[in-house]
């Protein structure tokens, strides 16, 4: 990887750091993200490889940008490490990233995910006295017998008691997921998740459509005929439901899938879609440094294989200017804000009207976009329809 001394760029404003934990005690059987279970061997040597790394990648952008804006340990499940491992990686990120000081972390978004079948009392205390301020966990459904179907290994009681153990441990800023259109989930159902979700009053919601992606179990059991997912009205009225039912109890829609009480909105998540630098450290993490992406190793083993000397992270292919275009244009889309015409035009040295002038008319006039002098973002309608508007801003 090249050093970040280079090509002269200027200090971002802020950037990121993402860390991936790639253990799971089981696979949801929707999951296609790079998460291993069983792998209880390699979490050891991995955590010790990942530390490696940051030290050797984290500390040189430490030193030329300053401690990070925001932190996020995600996974697979980084809730089933071992505490004596968890606490080796918390010491280690605030070591390297915030120089030891704990008061340099105060005011950093510090998230780790969680699932509620994989946490403990003492767990959580480690997490808020190593610097965590932010939790997200994976609830998905509140239904026992429909958590059981999707592959997970939790209880609707065990996210209750995860909560409860993470307030009482100091945590304040807690995001919680759900997802709809489940096999064999009903629109009553998923009005019940609604309202024992909102009960818990967490600091932020997700909500996402269920996606039957390649090589999952339930894509195995789509091509078998044995899925049996709601039709396609039925899943539009749990749209509706979230779209309506969460900004009426407070939770203002600032990205397409994602709801917040006011101040709580994932930093992290917005450093993504508004184009900031981020680092990413561990297998199959990602990073956007200086406008070139970096690629880790998927597979654990090439990852601990390449960690050492830095060879498990490579420059990806550049994007042509096309591409970054439609990706700039895509992540700024899914946020409430919408497009920055100004942002577009110090990037690209082109106006936005130059480029997606047809797009944009054409999606005004099916009442999915709309436009200010500063911005072009989507409508309520568009954040239902979002994929015909993307189709529409391809170059």
């Amino acid at each position: 990887m090249a050093s970040p001394s280079k090509g002269g760029c200027a200090i971002p404003k802020r950037w990121g750091v993402y860390v991936h934990i790639p253990f799971c005690r089981q696979k949801c059987f929707y999951c296609d993200f790079a998460s291993f279970a069983g792998r209880e061997r390699d979490e050891a040597p991995y955590i010790r490889a990942l530390c490696g790394e940051l030290r050797r990648e984290g500390a040189l952008y430490r030193s030329r940008w300053g401690a990070p804006a925001t932190v996020y340990i995600g996974g697979g499940t980084p809730s089933v490490l071992p505490l004596h491992l968890m606490e080796e990686l918390l010491v280690n990120l605030r070591e390297v990233l915030f120089m030891g000081d704990p008061s340099a972390m105060e005011a950093v978004e510090f998230t780790i995910e969680c699932n509620p079948g994989t946490v403990s009392e003492a767990g959580f205390r480690l997490m808020r006295q190593g610097g965590v301020n932010r939790l997200s966990f994976g609830v998905q459904t509140f239904d026992d017998a429909l958590l059981e179907s999707i592959g997970r290994i939790h209880t609707a009681r065990d996210a209750r008691q995860g909560i409860e153990w993470a307030r009482a441990a100091g945590f304040r800023n807690i995001s919680m997921d759900l997802i709809y259109g489940l096999p064999t989930q009903t629109l009553a159902g998923f009005r019940r998740d609604m309202e024992q979700m909102l009960a818990l009053v967490p600091a932020h919601i997700s909500v996402y459509g269920l996606q039957v992606e390649s090589g999952t179990v339930f894509a195995r059991w789509q091509q078998e005929g044995t899925l049996l997912l709601p039709d396609e009205a039925t899943c539009e009225a749990m749209y509706d439901l979230m779209a309506s039912r969460l900004p009426a109890k407070g939770y203002e829609r600032y990205e397409i899938s994602n709801f917040a009480k006011v101040g709580c909105e994932s930093r992290h998540n917005l450093s993504y879609w508004q184009d900031v630098p981020y680092l990413g450290l561990g297998a199959a993490a990602h990073s956007y440094l200086d406008g070139q992406r970096y690629g880790n190793a998927e597979q654990i083993e090439a990852y601990l294989d390449g960690a050492a000397d830095g060879s498990a992270r490579r420059e990806e292919e550049p994007a042509t200017r096309e591409i970054q275009m439609e990706e700039f244009v895509f992540l700024a889309l899914r946020t409430s804000q919408g497009i920055e015409k100004e942002r577009f035009q110090k990037k690209f040295g082109v106006t936005l009207d130059a480029v997606y002038a047809e797009a944009i008319h054409a999606m005004k006039k099916k009442g999915l976009l709309h436009e200010s002098e500063t911005h072009v973002a989507l409508t309520p309608l568009g954040m239902k329809y979002g994929n015909l508007v993307f189709a529409a801003f391809l170059l």
